[in-house]
């Protein structure tokens, strides 16, 4: 069985922390890492992020398109893809966990006002401010996927008040859910640290804009570890700018790196992260990949895989 491998990050010799754990898994499994693929037409299954456009057509045998993510914009957005190819998008339980724990530490942080504290320590300050209980602090998640519901069902056992929007509804063990277009004002209204984690889609795309932002409490926060076309960055800056937003923590961007000369680097009311909120996990992910090739071997469907008319 013939895998292709194709990541532009191989620095930390990422091909051989899938490789070694595949060869160990299943002793047929021939694991080659992009471009030194040999035969194309050997290729059967392919594990990718972010391949160069056009590449994958190269592969008349191709069963399985593995995404290493949750989020298949970009692949999507090469039209050349083999859409005749099913395409499944990586999540994993380390993917999963990882993403929960960065919602977690980044909403203790707007909750307990740290990005006041770094402030004035900067400014050499000792000034002290009473915050809420955690039962008392509305946060709400943008998306109710695998991640979001993840993420909403542990802070809600930090007790606090969770609330998920999302297209069609959902129930969730303490979650208040709300959906579509008539429940997303009222979603809004009560939320004070706002998570994005929406999938990226022609209809979620630019949705954090003013008209967005300005339907938060005056004081909120913003949490984005979607996408970063979910983001209007200049609608964001302005409502920083006006005191309407509190603070931001970015780890998604337009562009990526994000530009040196980017507002957002200096912007004292912005945390940058340079899109680490979750990275798949070869130790969590490979078992996802072998159950998904078994599957797909005999003929049954394989969890998330991609809906095309959807976009994810």
């Amino acid at each position: 069985m013939v895998i292709l491998f194709n990541s532009p990050n191989d620095d930390a010799g990422e091909f051989e922390a899938w490789r070694l754990p595949l060869k160990a898994a299943d002793s047929a499994i021939d694991l080659r890492f992009w471009p030194d693929v040999g035969r194309v037409e050997d290729i059967e299954y392919a594990l990718v992020w972010l391949p160069k456009p056009g590449d994958m057509q190269r592969y008349p045998n191709l069963k399985v398109i593995f995404n290493l993510g949750a989020g298949v914009d970009k692949l999507l957005a090469d039209k050349t893809l083999p859409f005749h190819v099913p395409i499944v998008r990586l999540v994993d339980p380390g993917l999963t966990a990882g993403m929960t724990e960065y919602v977690l530490l980044h909403t203790l942080r707007h909750h307990r006002g740290q990005h006041v504290l770094d402030q004035q320590q900067k400014q050499r300050v000792w000034r002290q401010k009473l915050f809420p209980l955690a039962k008392d602090r509305k946060v709400g998640i943008l998306g109710l996927g695998v991640l979001g519901a993840d993420a909403a069902a542990k802070l809600s056992a930090l007790d606090f008040d969770v609330a998920g929007w999302s297209r069609q509804p959902k129930s969730l063990p303490g979650v208040k859910s709300y959906h579509g277009e008539e429940g997303l004002k009222a979603f809004l209204a009560r939320t004070e640290i706002l998570v994005c984690l929406l999938p990226l889609t022609p209809e979620t795309r630019g949705i954090l804009d003013a008209k967005l932002l300005a339907q938060l409490p005056k004081g909120a926060c913003l949490i984005n570890a979607g996408r970063g076309g979910h983001l209007v960055d200049a609608d964001l800056i302005a409502a920083l700018d006006s005191g309407h937003i509190a603070h931001a923590t970015l780890d998604v961007f337009h562009q990526e790196p994000l530009p040196a000369d980017h507002p957002f680097w200096v912007h004292p009311q912005v945390t940058v992260t340079p899109h680490v909120a979750s990275l798949t996990q070869p130790e969590t992910a490979i078992p996802v990949v072998l159950e998904g090739i078994k599957l797909h071997k005999a003929g049954r469907p394989i969890p998330n895989t991609v809906d095309l008319k959807k976009g994810y």
